[in-house]
């Protein structure tokens, strides 16, 4: 059962202001209630927000937390004013002493992806997003050499969420591809990456986490024995030191986590955030 309930108020998607929040929160053991209100961009949705908030403030008998990541200086006013709540404004946190130290106003830019149709980082970070959808799991070998990374692995070990993420939050393009049996009978990579070599990155994970997400999917089936996959996982792992690819395990690991590995490794010129 939730504690405290924690609003992410923004006049964006309130992705930013979750984020952080998020990541503050997780410093604290428990489990509060999460609420996006995102798009609050008049003072009218804001005074709807100090409404709903401090029904919850009733409700619960404690102020709910609320983090915001609002430009407008009345619509935070009166958020900030009318709340019973905890209100931590990220941009008066950090933008506002950033204008002062490097004396210069900020953009005040409404969202991360405001004015999409003029952001070259946007269509590029669609571009790279595509780019991984269309070379998910091995599905094409074409254009390649567009490819900022190459990620392997066997089956189930992490590979595409962790593509469309370097995709999504970065604009990288990520390609990755299935090592299966054949590959370890042939004790070599599939012709198509060869080619490739310093842009390959491996995946690995622990043969009985392998077989519990597998039993997942396939439950009681030669794919996801726990013979099985310590057999793949052994030969994926020994082609990876054979052909001097970079690899780690992601048993214990996040996609957060193991994307930032992996952007360490391979320090691509060109990252976006």
């Amino acid at each position: 059962m939730h504690t405290r309930t924690v609003f992410f108020v923004s006049d964006g998607t309130g992705i930013t202001a979750e984020t952080f929040g998020n990541a503050i929160l997780a410093q604290f053991e428990f489990k509060p209630r999460h609420v996006r209100l995102p798009f609050i961009d008049s003072v009218d949705k804001a005074h709807q927000v100090v409404r709903q908030v401090n029904h919850t403030a009733d409700i619960e008998g404690r102020r709910p937390i609320v983090f915001t990541t609002l430009v407008n200086v009345d619509v935070l006013q009166a958020i900030e004013e009318g709340c019973k709540a905890m209100v931590l404004d990220m941009f008066g946190t950090f933008v506002r002493p950033l204008e002062i130290e490097l004396a210069m106003k900020s953009s005040h830019r409404v969202g991360r992806f405001s004015d999409v149709s003029k952001s070259k980082e946007y269509h590029d970070r669609i571009e790279a997003i595509n780019f991984s959808l269309v070379h998910d799991d091995g599905q094409s070998n074409r254009d390649l050499e567009q490819a900022d990374v190459i990620l392997v692995g066997v089956s189930r070990s992490g590979k595409t969420p962790t593509s469309l993420y370097l995709a999504m939050q970065h604009g990288l393009k990520a390609a990755n591809y299935p090592l299966i049996p054949e590959d370890f009978d042939r004790r070599q990579l599939p012709g198509a990456l060869a080619p490739h070599r310093k842009k390959i990155f491996g995946l690995t994970i622990q043969p009985e986490r392998l077989s519990e997400i597998r039993n997942e999917r396939r439950p009681n089936s030669r794919y996801a024995s726990l013979e099985s996959c310590r057999h793949e996982v052994a030969e994926a792992e020994a082609m990876m030191r054979r052909e001097g690819i970079r690899w780690l395990s992601t048993t214990t690991k996040s996609i957060e986590e193991i994307a930032t590995t992996i952007l360490q490794e391979i320090r691509p010129e060109r990252l976006e955030y």
